[in-house]
């Protein structure tokens, strides 16, 4: 049965009414549940029920969300199959829209709102980070966002990894990844265990963006991007846009996050998030132009 095809039925009891997103593995529909409510329902396709691997992500997701348990995390309700097969997995329905659409409409964002932003992803990271799981694939299509209220919620712990699994299990061969690689950390790329170091990486990327529209690499191909990544540092976050001007504090918080070493990074997500919220509540940059006017009417 296509996708499409599902909406109108009922897989377990999740009562289909509109698919809302699609990914390489899954597609995710509106749902309604005599006993859940309203909730999120993602389907693994149906061609990959049969592949071990993706099948065995899709389980994996489930079961690092029931690991975390946060205000900022979506809730996982349910997994299971049908009586047709198909793998499902049922989580909170979060209001508000995927953070990376609210960008593209809105970006550059006010401090105080990118502020609160990041606060509330790196609370959710850092329950992730505390139950041993480094979220991996942090960037603003994998966040719900409310802009009435302000409120985020973290998704798709799908590619995430479990800090208490054996080295081997959590090395990546130089040259692959997982991952976005517009958000993904340096040493993701080359062959290094990944930390929660590298969700900070992400999530540094993500003020950026969210700060300037602006990403830290501007490589116009996914090959530059990889090389850039490896062997360039970051466009600092004050020569990001001509138009927007930052002060020289939010600049070295931010790229303080996204420094290439991950030692010179802040020691957790919170820290990163908590001296960011401190610089950007700190205003904004002076208008020079409006002070050179202020001292030449005064001067008169």
């Amino acid at each position: 049965m296509s996708r499409d095809q599902l909406v109108g039925t009922s897989v377990a009891g999740y009562s289909i009414k509109k698919e809302v997103g699609e990914g390489g593995t899954s597609a995710v529909y509106l749902a309604e549940h005599p006993n859940h409510g309203t909730v999120a329902l993602k389907v693994l396709r149906e061609k990959l029920r049969q592949d071990k691997t993706a099948v065995a992500r899709f389980v994996r997701e489930a079961s690092y969300g029931t690991r975390v348990k946060h205000p900022n995390v979506v809730d996982t309700i349910e997994i299971g199959q049908d009586e047709s097969g198909l793998h499902f997995l049922a989580i909170e329905w979060a209001k508000g829209e995927i953070l990376e659409r609210y960008a593209k409409q809105n970006a550059p964002m006010p401090r105080d709102e990118v502020s609160a932003v990041v606060s509330q992803i790196a609370a959710g990271v850092q329950a992730a980070h505390d139950a041993g799981i480094v979220h991996r694939d942090l960037k603003p299509e994998n966040v719900m966002y409310d802009h009435d209220t302000r409120r985020v919620k973290l998704l798709d712990f799908g590619i995430a990894t479990d800090t208490q699994a054996s080295g081997d299990e959590r090395l990546t061969r130089a040259g692959f990844f997982v991952g976005t690689l517009m958000y993904i950390a340096p040493e993701a790329l080359s062959g290094e265990i990944v930390t929660a170091a590298a969700d900070q990486y992400s999530l540094a990327t993500i003020a950026y963006y969210l700060l300037t529209r602006c990403l830290p690499y501007r490589a116009k191909a996914p090959r530059e991007m990889f090389t850039q990544l490896l062997t360039m540092p970051p466009i600092p976050l004050r020569e990001a846009c001509d138009d927007v001007k930052f002060t020289p504090a939010i600049d070295a918080v931010v790229m303080r996050a996204l420094a290439r070493n991950p030692d010179q990074r802040y020691g957790t997500v919170i820290e990163f998030a908590n001296a960011f919220q401190e610089v950007a509540s700190a205003g904004e940059p002076p208008n020079m132009l409006g002070k050179f006017k202020g001292l030449l009417k005064r001067s008169r």
